[in-house]
């Protein structure tokens, strides 16, 4: 079991670095295949109405307050991988059985308020009635199985920190199968429509949640789960809110501001809800590509930091920037030229299409900036400089686009205007983050560094 570990502060830089990425990319793309099965099988074998309920504004819901929680994880992840880059067996030991014991209170949490929200929130961002009702049934069964989501999410940063990022992808794999034959079955055979869906979800968190666990009571002496020592160590715990709370707040205003967009978009009906959910999956393949280099220098800088070398952390950041670029370049054009034959597979509808060609052609060609938004951040979270990120990403990213929403959408409500609100903030936060990270992030990181030692 220990074996399965990569140390990323040792050896190679780019082998390193292409070994942990490409676990974490495919299991990007497991996890983007579960969730656009959903809307696949909806969208196919139940209709546009329920497309646009699985993937509009319940989907902007659960972002909400999932982000919220996935964000925390990352403090987890971060002290998990200092303690190992340390090699500090007991830190090790505290700081995974606190991040788990929080990650099942943060689920129970996540279920109750889900629930209590569902319903007013679908009002407030004035969802069209004839998805009201699908919306409510696929809210109220994922937030009812959000507990095991939590753990499974966190059990896998909790993993990749110690530098096992194929466990998780094959998990996730194991689950995304289940998730399609549960998805056709319930729907296809039973009959349950959107309550299938939602039910096959659900099932499929809780194999994997069960799959994590299991992982972790089987790791080496140095760093095992067991059950009965689930507790929250103070001193660990602190540590881990430090560092993922800027990162849940972050996420959360991301979600606040797609769900803010989602009110204009649900305005202009249920064609253009529906359009904007399939771009939504279409877009997904770019960013599962991003997140798994933003994991990739998380734990990399992580682990570097932890072990007092810098020179490596940069060295592996401006590899992880230059493979960002080319990657990023590839998959915005090809998406801008042959985006449509992807929307295809979430509807045969023709107006959806095209209302979701004219998005994908609005955002691809700006998609690269995004590359500095994600590498940055994470490497500044990596050094535990976690809030002055956040804030950059909060002002740059969300506030912007709600100024854009309320202020410059009113003055022509289309989706054109709508969509340029996304370019336009990567563009601004990218250049802020670079510049924040040349001129101050790497200062303060090495100073504190040297205060350490």
């Amino acid at each position: 079991m220990v074996a399965k570990r990569q140390d990323l502060t040792q050896g190679v830089i780019w082998r390193g670095l292409l070994e942990f990425f490409f676990p974490i990319l495919l299991g990007a793309f497991f996890q983007q295949l579960y969730n656009a099965v959903d809307t696949v099988v909806v969208g196919n074998f139940v209709g546009k109405q329920a497309l646009a309920a699985v993937g509009g504004s319940a989907a902007q819901v659960v972002s909400l307050l999932v982000g919220f929680f996935m964000g925390l994880s990352n403090g987890g992840t971060v002290v998990l991988a200092h303690a190992f880059g340390a090699r500090d067996a007991q830190a090790m030991r505290r700081s995974l059985h606190t991040a788990l014991a929080f990650a099942l209170v943060g689920g129970a949490v996540l279920t109750a308020v889900g629930l209590a929200l569902a319903q007013p929130a679908l009002r407030w961002m004035r969802t069209p009635e004839d998805t009201m009702t699908y919306s409510l049934q696929y809210l109220r069964i994922l937030f009812g199985g959000s507990l095991a989501g939590m753990v499974y999410n966190m059990g896998s940063g909790l993993l990749r920190a110690l530098g096992d990022s194929r466990r998780p992808v094959l998990y996730l794999a194991v689950c995304c199968v289940t998730n399609i034959v549960l998805d056709l079955f319930f729907v296809l055979v039973l009959h349950l429509e959107v309550v299938g869906v939602a039910a096959a979800t659900v099932l499929s968190q809780v194999l994997s949640a069960a799959l994590i666990v299991r992982t972790l009571c089987r790791l080496g002496p140095d760093c095992c789960l067991r059950l009965r020592a689930l507790r929250m160590d103070r001193p660990q715990l602190r540590r881990i809110l430090a560092i993922g709370l800027p990162s849940a707040v972050q996420a959360s205003t991301y979600s606040v501001s797609n769900l803010l967009i989602q009110v204009p978009v649900n305005a202009l009906g249920t064609d253009t809800v529906a359009a904007w959910t399939a771009t939504s999956k279409v877009d997904s393949i770019y960013w599962m590509v991003m997140n798994a280099f933003g994991m990739t220098v998380l734990t990399f800088v992580s682990q570097n930091y932890g072990a007092g070398d810098m020179s490596r952390t940069r060295r592996g950041l401006r590899i992880c920037l230059l493979g960002g670029l080319g990657v990023g370049l590839v998959i915005s054009w090809s998406l801008f030229f042959f985006g449509s034959y992807v929307l295809r597979l979430f509807t045969r509808d023709a107006e959806v299409v095209r209302i979701g060609v004219v998005m994908i052609r609005m955002l691809t060609p700006l998609y690269a900036s995004y590359v500095f938004v994600e590498l940055f951040s994470n490497a500044l979270r990596g050094f535990g400089d976690s809030f002055r990120p956040t804030m950059i990403v909060i002002l740059g990213v969300c506030v912007l686009r709600i100024l854009w929403v309320f202020l410059a959408v009113p003055l022509r409500p289309c989706v054109e205007m709508i969509c340029v609100s996304y370019p336009l903030t990567w563009v601004v936060t990218g250049l802020s983050l670079t510049v924040y990270y040349l001129c101050h992030g790497r200062r303060r990181a090495s100073d504190a560094l040297e205060e350490k030692v």
